[in-house]
């Protein structure tokens, strides 16, 4: 696996982005782990809870509607889109870590089609503070990744040269 070798604060923002979305990818696993165990009615029982003190404050009615409306079908849902992306994430991290080239195109491509949702998301429901991070971070990562995949190109293209030349 390659240890990361920053030269410029471009380097360092690619490493950075590269583990967090690694971290991303490994939280959304586990997440969608937990929720193909977790039934509903813990879900409910737990947002009582939380919410006893005051279950008629804004945020209390909100987490109590929420989990009322939390199904098994909601939980598959969730497992499974939690799952496809966390895994995805974790694929490429890695193979980008491994120094694979075709994670580079990959993770880019990826991250346009979840700044495509987000945006989406964003356009149908309103705007978020959450979803707008993301975005902004997901513009970010493929920016970077679209820079470091351009250097390590020209790095093997390089390699496979100097061979040649020595010939």
């Amino acid at each position: 696996m390659v240890i990361f070798r920053a030269k410029t604060r471009l380097d360092k923002a690619f490493e950075v982005s590269i583990l967090l979305k690694g971290l991303d990818g490994l939280l959304e696993t586990l997440g969608g782990v937990f929720f193909l165990f977790i039934h509903p009615d813990r879900v409910t029982r737990f947002a009582e809870r939380i919410t006893a003190h005051d279950p008629h404050s804004f945020v209390g009615q909100h987490i109590l509607e929420w989990a009322q409306g939390f199904t098994k079908g909601a939980a598959i849902f969730a497992a499974l889109y939690l799952l496809s992306h966390g895994l995805v994430k974790v694929v490429l991290v890695f193979a980008i870590l491994k120094e694979h080239l075709w994670a580079y195109p990959g993770l880019i491509i990826v991250t346009i089609g979840f700044v495509v949702y987000q945006i989406y998301h964003m356009a149908a429901h309103g705007l978020s503070g959450g979803y707008l991070f993301l975005t902004l971070f997901d513009l970010l990562v493929i920016f970077l990744t679209t820079k470091e995949y351009g250097k390590q190109k020209e790095r093997l293209k390089r390699l496979h040269e100097e061979p040649e030349e020595a010939a």
